[in-house]
């Protein structure tokens, strides 16, 4: 082998080793922050579900406003919290997958009816496109909670990475 590959294994090396602390952590703690925040702001602020309600798919569209708030407002609080310190977070990672995949056809999509078969009010692709913003400009804004969802899956997926409480609870407890 030659001293470039020898250098380039050792390098990857000592990335990979890196990287199984911290870019999980970061992510985790993007994600949860962010889930958290947005929990803080439920609950100190007005249950505005009961407008949207009919937006929300079944079997969330029958569920009463007032504990599809709440359920909300606990899972984005608990879950984000939880996501930061790295406890149970598959568990969490994959409920606030659905908590996204809800708030986004109920609140950030756009308009129209998503359940008639059309694609929400959309006259064209580019329509769709031109909700992928932050701001909300006629046809919803979808980016940030598609984002969010995307930083999700690796974590529920892979896991919380080694800096994390699952991890500890594993190795400490578990002894795996």
């Amino acid at each position: 082998m030659n001293v470039i590959s020898s250098m380039w294994l050792r390098v990857t090396d000592v990335l990979d080793s890196i990287g199984d602390w911290i870019a999980p952590l970061v992510l985790r703690v993007l994600v949860g922050w962010e889930f958290f925040e947005a929990g803080l702001k439920k609950y100190s602020g007005d249950n505005w579900f009961g407008s949207i309600q009919s937006n929300f798919p079944f079997p969330f569209n029958v569920v009463p406003p007032d504990v599809s708030w709440w359920m909300a407002t606990w899972f984005e609080l608990v879950g984000g919290a939880l996501l930061i310190l790295g406890l149970f977070t598959r568990f969490w990672a994959a409920s606030l997958i659905i908590l996204t995949v809800v708030a986004t056809l109920a609140v950030h999509w756009g308009v129209g009816d998503v359940w008639s078969g059309d694609i929400r009010g959309y006259e064209s692709f580019g329509e769709v496109l031109k909700g992928y913003v932050i701001t909300n400009k006629g046809f919803g804004n979808y980016k940030l909670p598609l984002i969010l969802l995307i930083m999700l899956v690796p974590l529920m997926l892979t896991g919380p990475g080694k800096a994390s409480l699952d991890h500890f609870i594993r190795r400490r407890v578990i002894g795996a």
